[in-house]
Formats: structure tokens, C-alpha cells, sequence
């Protein structure tokens, strides 16, 4: 069996459930309208409902606005009258075009599906029809010079527990806005089929996704003694839970494969090499012994419903693993979130940040990477180096959005990003900032953009445009705010302070014996919580410590806490760390711990054990201990004994 058995099975499968159930839905627009995107990423919020893949579904929406509106009914009616347009027959949601003034430098534009700086006009299109609850057709396009596009065009079939899409979908698998480590829409849209749910189920919110798409041809793919050209294929999925509202967690994994006369078609040796990869997929160094390039991550989003609300999300991937160990990621990125809608009640702001260490994107039998025609498929700032430069980065991203009581909508948005210096590019810091504002007139939403900035090798660029865009997006009311039910308390906000002593272990190469060292060192965080149930609490936490004259950072993503009593609780927690080193070194963080509640009024006096495990980075600077040819990694390990004071508002 090929490949193409992997799609008729899926096919089958979806075609099979079709009579059950709520019918299918449709998706909203992705990176194409920020200004109904950020409507739509508020209700959710203030709902409690998670995005941890988009497209968003519309059906997810919808479910979502019984609870927005108790929070703020101008926002939730504005949200359904955008909605009103997908529950007819058949109709036009998007439609989009803006025309440009630019400079001659080209850089990329993130998140354009390919377009770059010098483009002098851009368009974009969205219509459905819906001939039966179970059925759906989405016919789409986006365009700009030398490029089109049929993003959104595609075929939907099935129920709320199986819905299959075929066609030209978009995918993002992360619960971040700006940018995703495995699939974004950074490059063109792939031709794909995919089946998945979006309607959780079981008590557990179980959401899943399976995807198979082709990317653009290739005459770079490694094969015996030379190369072949060809399509290769992608394999991926997502699987997530969400336990309880307002968190949820998903492991993701992509596997490049295939491609002109390379092996490795049949469903087994796909499913062989995509569940055990060690065993199956990195046999070794040897280039015919890999049966593809595969990259995974793990995913999670907290919402916080509190006076002011905030989603804090993160993204902890590796290309390819370490060691031989299924779950041990390789290659390690660390991506984290904040969003506060509204820090103001008109005010929101965005802040995330991501950082990744050398081979990502980058492969020895696909040495075009992980890319469709020529653009990354996942994190916009690896389209920012020479193509096929294994190095590291770090970007930032801070947005601002305001929703002026004259009316219309601003978005400032400030990136940067810095490569590592160990390449043998001499690259500058990438610093970009783009400025919109948008306002509804009749049936229509008008406005324009400026952006200016400098790429990674010093050349400055600008562009500015105007749109007209269909439907209109703005937030049209006056006042603006919350309801009294938000201003009740329902979690609490933590600042921690104290120190800790432990044990550092230091594992540098297979050739140099390992190392113990003693540490004590300064120990503070800050965190948000809120009650699921009479006694369990969860919540979220940044740690920072000096470890051995080193920063450790440990981003905890799931923070649960039981209340023994009113005095004693117990909690768990688990997430990712990061060691700031000559290069930084990422790993798994989790631990366990006793507190001692209202210590004093407002105060709370902790006791915990904390390990970072694992914590792994690659020899590539001059000083590094040489590869001696069986790894070529660093790891390090921490236990550290940790006693604190914490302060709740």
C-alpha cells in the first residue's frame, strides 16, 4: 500500500461517521482579518475555551458565546452578528485587497503565506456553500505578485466527532498567536486531507487531529549515492485533552517523508517510523538509515477569568530525539505566551517569545528542509537567515490593540529577532514595526498599514498599504467594559520569594567523566491560580533561579494545588526549563511540594523539591568539548530543595 492508501483510509473513515451528530463547520479566516481575530480571541478567553490549533472552528465560536456574554454583551453581540454570515446556505465571508508602496529591500512578511516586503498588492477571498448539515464546500484564494494560492478551498464531510477536510486548508498547530514551531502560515498553503473533532470528547476533552499533505517538489532529497527530486510528503497529528475549562494540553508531531524514488510508503513503515522513532526512523547517523525528518511538541493553554483576564500558553518542541529515546526531544525550542485582552478596557496586549537551538528546519537527506517553496512551514523568524543555515534564534513579539471610543481599531506591532552568533553568517538583529488601523464604513472595513523595519543582514525596508476588507471588523459601541460578574474574585495572583540547595549534575561528552556540584542560590517566581473544584486548584508559574552563576528558567505549565485544610495543601507540577549557558539548554522541569497557607494574612510559606531533567544543549562553540563521534551534546541535571514566601492578591 502507498500513500495515497493513507488518504482513502482517512477518507473512509470520515465518510463513514457522517450520520451522526452535529454536521460539520466551517473555519474562520487565519491571519487574514486581525481585526475580527482579535474579537474572536477575546470571547474565547473570557469563556474559558483554549485555542490550541487554528484555523478556529466557527462551531467552537458559537458554543462560546453563552459565557462571553456575561461578560461583556457588546462584545458577544458584535462577535454573533460576525457569525450571523456562516449559518445561511451558502456565502461570502472574506474578501480582502490592498495595494502597496515599498522599498526595494525584500524581507519576508511573517505569516503571509509567502509574501514578501517588495509585494505592491495583496488579495485574499472566502466564500462556502452548504448543501446539508454534513456537507461543505469552501472555495478560497490568496494572491499577491508571482504567487497564487488556493488557500481555503477545500472539501468538508462528516460530524462533530469526525470532520474531514481535503483540499487547500490552513494549519497552526499552537496555542501561540504569532507564530508555531511545526505549521504555521508562514509559507503557501499545502494541498492536504486531514480528519479531526471539534467538539471535545469524552470527560476527559479529548481533541484529535490526523493530517496528510504534499509539499512543493524538491530536487534536493538524498537518495543512496545522489539525489532525487520529488514531492516529498507530511504526516502529522495532535492530540489534546482539555480536563477541565479554561486548560488544556496537547502533544503535536510532524514527519517529512517520501519524495521521488525514497522508500517508506506503505502505511506500516509510515506508522513504524511516526510512533517509534528512535527504533524505526533515527537508526543513525547514516543518511539511508532515517526514514524522514520529523519534529514534535508539546502544547499548552491557562486561562485566567479574573478582573483581568490574561491566556498564558506555551510551546516546548525538538526536532528529531535525543539519545534513542522516543520522548526525549532533540534539538529543543521554548516558546511562551502572555495575552491580556484587556489590560484597559479598551486596551489589549500580546507578548510572546521563542527561542530555539540549532537543526531546526534543516536536515541531511531533505536539504531543502523543512520548507514549501522556499519558505519555512513553521516559525516566521527561520525564514530570516541564508536558506539552510542550521542556527539558532531568539524573536520577540509585543502587540498592542486599542479600541478607541471614536471608533475604528489600532494594532501596533513590534518583532525582533537575533540569530546565534555561532554561525558562519554575519548576521545583525532583525528589528520590525508595523502600525494598522482599520474602521468600519457601511458593509465595509477601511484602512491602511505602515511597516518599517531592518532584516538580519542590515538592510532597512518599508512598506505601506491600503485595504478595503468585507465584512467589517470593528468593535462598534459605546461604552465598552466589563459586566459585574467579571470583577468578582475567582483566582488569585502570587508572587514567591526565597532560596534553594541542591545538586548540579554536568554530563559534557561521552569522553569526560560527569561532575556533582553543590548549589544554593536565590529563588523567585510569579504566578496566577484559580479553583476547578471545593478542594484542587491550578494554575501557572514562572521560576527564576541562579544556578551555579547561571539563570535557570522553569516555566511550569500545569501548577495544581490541593487544599488538605484551610492551612495545608499539596501540589505538583510539570513544564519545561531552560539553563542560560554560552548557548541556552532546554529540558523538563517538574517537582512537588507542601505549603503552609496564610502563614500570615496574604502570606504562604512553601517547601519544595524541583528537578530540571535533562537539560540538554549541542557543543558548537570553539571552547566546547570536541564531537568524539557517538553525541555530540551536553546535558545537565538539577535537584534543588527550594523554601519560599509567597505573597496573593
Amino acid at each position: 500500500m502507498h500513500i495515497k492508501s493513507i488518504a482513502c483510509a482517512l477518507t473512509l473513515l470520515g465518510l463513514a461517521q457522517v450520520a451522526h451528530g452535529r454536521g460539520v463547520t466551517p473555519y474562520l479566516p487565519l491571519n487574514l482579518a486581525p481585526e475580527v481575530e482579535r474579537q474572536i480571541e477575546e470571547v474565547l478567553i473570557l469563556a474559558g475555551k483554549p485555542v490550541m490549533r487554528r484555523p478556529i472552528a466557527a462551531a467552537n465560536v458559537l458554543d462560546a458565546l453563552p459565557e462571553a456574554c456575561k461578560v461583556d454583551r457588546p462584545l458577544c453581540d458584535s462577535v454573533r452578528s460576525y457569525l450571523n454570515r456562516y449559518m445561511q446556505k451558502a456565502g461570502l465571508t472574506h474578501a480582502h485587497a490592498e495595494a502597496a508602496a515599498t522599498s526595494d529591500t525584500v524581507a519576508p512578511v511573517a505569516n503571509r503565506r509567502g509574501m514578501t516586503t517588495d509585494d505592491e498588492w495583496a488579495a485574499s477571498a472566502q466564500a462556502y456553500y452548504q448543501p446539508s448539515d454534513y456537507f461543505l464546500l469552501s472555495l478560497g484564494g490568496v494572491a499577491h505578485p508571482d504567487t497564487t494560492s488556493p488557500a481555503g478551498s477545500y472539501l468538508s464531510a462528516g460530524f462533530e466527532y469526525a470532520q474531514l477536510d481535503v483540499g487547500y486548508r490552513d494549519r497552526w498547530m499552537s496555542p501561540l498567536t504569532d507564530s508555531a514551531m511545526l505549521i504555521s502560515t508562514e509559507a503557501e498553503t499545502m494541498p492536504s486531507i486531514s480528519i479531526s473533532n471539534y467538539t471535545p470528547m469524552t470527560p476527559l476533552g479529548i481533541n484529535y487531529e490526523f493530517f496528510l499533505a504534499e509539499m512543493s517538489e524538491s530536487d534536493r532529497i538524498v537518495f543512496e549515492d545522489g539525489y532525487t527530486s520529488g514531492n516529498p510528503a507530511i504526516f502529522g497529528m495532535q492530540l489534546g485533552i482539555e480536563p477541565f475549562a479554561g486548560w488544556s494540553l496537547s502533544a503535536n508531531r510532524i514527519m517529512q517523508f517520501g519524495g521521488g524514488e525514497r522508500g517508506g510508503n506503505s502505511i506500516s513503515d509510515v506508522l513504524d517510523a511516526f510512533f517509534r522513532p528512535s527504533s524505526a526512523d533515527n537508526l543513525s547517523e547514516t543518511e539511508g538509515a532515517e526514514f524522514g525528518n520529523q519534529a514534535a511538541s508539546i502544547t499548552s493553554r491557562f486561562l485566567f477569568p479574573g478582573k483581568v483576564p490574561l491566556a498564558f500558553y506555551m510551546e516546548y518542541g525538538g526536532e528529531d530525539t535525543s539519545r534513542s529515546r522516543d520522548l526525549l526531544l532533540g534539538n529543543s525550542s521554548l516558546s511562551v505566551g502572555v495575552d491580556l485582552p484587556r489590560i484597559l478596557p479598551d486596551i489589549g496586549l500580546t507578548y510572546e517569545v521563542s527561542e530555539w537551538q540549532n537543526a531546526w528546519y534543516v536536515h541531511h537527506i531533505y536539504q531543502d528542509g523543512l520548507t514549501n517553496e522556499g519558505r519555512v512551514i513553521g516559525h516566521w523568524g527561520a525564514a530570516n537567515r541564508v536558506t539552510g543555515d542550521g542556527v539558532g534564534a531568539q524573536s520577540h513579539m509585543l502587540k498592542l490593540t486599542w479600541t478607541p471610543s471614536f471608533g475604528g481599531f489600532f494594532e501596533a506591532r513590534y518583532r525582533t529577532l537575533a540569530n546565534e552568533s555561532y554561525s558562519g553568517y554575519d548576521y545583525t538583529r532583525m528589528h520590525d514595526l508595523s502600525l494598522r488601523y482599520s474602521r468600519d464604513w457601511k458593509m465595509l472595513n477601511f484602512g491602511a498599514e505602515i511597516q518599517a523595519g531592518r532584516d538580519v543582514f542590515g538592510e532597512d525596508y518599508q512598506r505601506f498599504a491600503a485595504f478595503v476588507t468585507y465584512p467589517p471588523g470593528g468593535i462598534e459601541r459605546t461604552p465598552r467594559g466589563l459586566t459585574t460578574q467579571s470583577s468578582a474574585k475567582i483566582g488569585e495572583y502570587f508572587v514567591d520569594a526565597g532560596v534553594h540547595t541542591g545538586e548540579l549534575r554536568t554530563d559534557l561528552a561521552a569522553s569526560i567523566p560527569r561532575t556533582e556540584t553543590s548549589t544554593t542560590g536565590g529563588h523567585i517566581a510569579v504566578g496566577v491560580r484559580r479553583p476547578i473544584s471545593n478542594r484542587n486548584d491550578i494554575g501557572v508559574r514562572l521560576d527564576i533561579d541562579d544556578l551555579d552563576g547561571s539563570m535557570l528558567l522553569g516555566v511550569r505549565a500545569i501548577d495544581y494545588r490541593f487544599r488538605l485544610n484551610k492551612k495545608i495543601a499539596l501540589s505538583l507540577f510539570a513544564g519545561a526549563a531552560r539553563y542560560d549557558l554560552a548557548t541556552p539548554a532546554y529540558g523538563i522541569y517538574t517537582g512537588a511540594g507542601v505549603q503552609w497557607r496564610d502563614a500570615f494574612p496574604k502570606y504562604d510559606i512553601g517547601l519544595e523539591y524541583r528537578f530540571a531533567d535533562k537539560i540538554a544543549r549541542d557543543n558548537l562553540l570553539p571552547d566546547d568539548p570536541p564531537n568524539d563521534g557517538s553525541r555530540n551534546d551536553a546535558f545537565y541535571d538539577a535537584s534543588l530543595l527550594t523554601l519560599y514566601v509567597s505573597r496573593r492578591w
